[in-house]
């Protein structure tokens, strides 16, 4: 079992293990001696969102790195899918980014790519923690006076122009959108993206100050950029959340669309245009069971993987589908980015509905929802759930009276101290009734 990652890198409350100095220079210390194994010259590309410890933490881990002998090149603030592909378009050994996407600003994170683009699989970063754990116990001194690399402007600027080229003739075609940046990553590259299509852009939430990072804004809060839709008559809105690296929309309406609903308009595109690879889509656990009705009215077939973009990601390579995603806004194309795109989605979202020649909410119009209800659990600790007899008693009776009408997914959550229960079911009476039972015995056995 890995102890420092989770599902999506290591991420903490900035300051406190395993984000205190020595740990973080320890980091790059490991990941230096890991990547020298290949007997080739290490470089690392490194980029933060807009966290106030971001500095200070990409300062300490480039001093381990360069103390490993790696070299390391900043892009500055930018998205966590910008530093995947600058990773893979200039042959670094790795990239970093130093967030913790979704979470609060006092927390922060360190996510590695590999030299490909891609997220490092589970048993790379079990082999980062064997080497972190030995070189702990040298008990290394990180510097005091650490530095940060200096940022190199043209990258931005690179990350763009991929962009635009991977939706060729994109335009807002004087459309008008709003655009909620969540206060994080996004504020350094959106508004320059999407202002240079020929529409009226709105832009929200831009404006970060290194503790307003999702705060009552992004991806978290869809109803914000949903209302402001509302009430500025805009065509759609786009929201990401703190790194970029996923969004959710709002349609023509107002009305908030996850992404169930994005992934439902695009496997669509793409078997019409006979890009669907196998008539296949990757979900998760947690996507809606009236997303598996409408594909299968579609002769789409839907498979389920673990929660977390990285297990997506695998899922698809194994079944080879050319698309996957998740509820949270994570979507997957393989054949234009290695990770999830927050700016990629809302392009190709754009280019689907100009092409299409209909709005987001006539797209996704077929889409029933089963009642669903998702409840976050702050716990001690993460004890494995079949070892609770009060939780599984409550989980048991759920699942015995719902049957074929409902599901039930209880998991922790990845990033967090949370156990999250998910509950879909016809009866939303049931629905709750069973939530609100397992989620008083998880407090009951693990609560704060």
């Amino acid at each position: 079992m890995r102890k420092l990652f989770g599902t999506d890198g290591i991420r903490a409350v900035a300051g406190e293990a395993p984000l205190d100095k020595r740990t973080i220079y320890t980091v790059g210390l490991a990941l230096a001696a890991k990547l020298s194994q290949s007997g080739k010259p290490v470089r690392v590309i490194m980029g933060m969102d807009t966290r106030e410890s971001g500095p200070w933490i990409a300062a300490t881990l480039a001093a381990g790195l360069r103390a490993g002998g790696a070299g390391v090149a900043s892009a500055g603030i930018l998205t966590t899918p910008a530093i995947a592909f600058l990773a893979r378009k200039h042959g670094f050994s790795a990239g970093v980014v130093i967030s913790a996407s979704h979470n609060p600003w006092r927390d922060n994170g360190i996510k590695i790519f590999g030299g490909d683009g891609y997220k490092l699989p589970d048993e790379v970063e079990l082999s980062i923690e064997s080497e972190i754990a030995r070189v702990l116990t040298t008990n290394p001194s990180p510097p005091t006076d650490a530095v940060l690399p200096e940022v190199n402007e043209t990258y931005r600027a690179e990350y763009i122009r991929f962009l635009l080229d991977a939706v060729p003739g994109i335009s807002l075609d004087n459309r008008s959108v709003v655009i909620d940046c969540a206060n994080g990553a996004a504020s350094s590259v959106a508004p320059q993206l999407f202002e240079s299509l020929h529409g009226t852009v709105e832009v929200t939430h831009a404006s970060p100050d290194g503790r307003n990072i999702n705060e009552h804004c992004g991806a978290l809060h869809p109803e914000i950029v949903a209302a402001q839709v509302k009430v500025s008559g805009a065509s759609m809105g786009f929201t990401f959340d703190g790194d970029a690296d996923r969004a959710l929309f709002a349609d023509e309406h107002g009305n908030v669309v996850n992404g169930d609903a994005v992934m439902l308009a695009c496997a669509r595109d793409l078997q019409a245009r006979g890009e669907l690879a196998g008539n296949l889509v990757v979900a998760t656990t947690m996507s809606n069971m009236g997303l598996e009705a409408a594909f299968a009215r579609s002769g789409i077939r839907m498979l389920r993987a673990p929660v977390g973009d990285k297990y997506v990601l695998e899922e698809m390579r194994n079944s080879g589908a050319s698309l996957g995603g998740e509820q949270s806004g994570h979507i997957l194309f393989p054949a234009k980015a290695t990770t999830g795109d927050g700016l990629l989605t809302a392009l190709l979202v754009l280019d689907l509905v100009h092409r299409s020649g209909k709005t987001l909410g006539q797209l996704i119009a077929d889409l029933k929802n089963f009642p669903q209800v998702i409840l976050n659990v702050k716990v001690r600790e993460k004890r494995p759930l079949a070892s609770l007899p009060s939780v599984v008693e409550k989980i048991s009776a759920a699942e015995i009276e719902l049957k074929d009408s409902g599901r039930v997914v209880i998991r922790y959550s990845g990033t967090e101290a949370l156990a999250r229960v998910m509950i879909e079911a016809e009866s939303e009476e049931a629905m709750r009734r069973h939530a609100n039972a397992i989620a008083d015995a998880i407090r009951s056995e693990l609560g704060v």
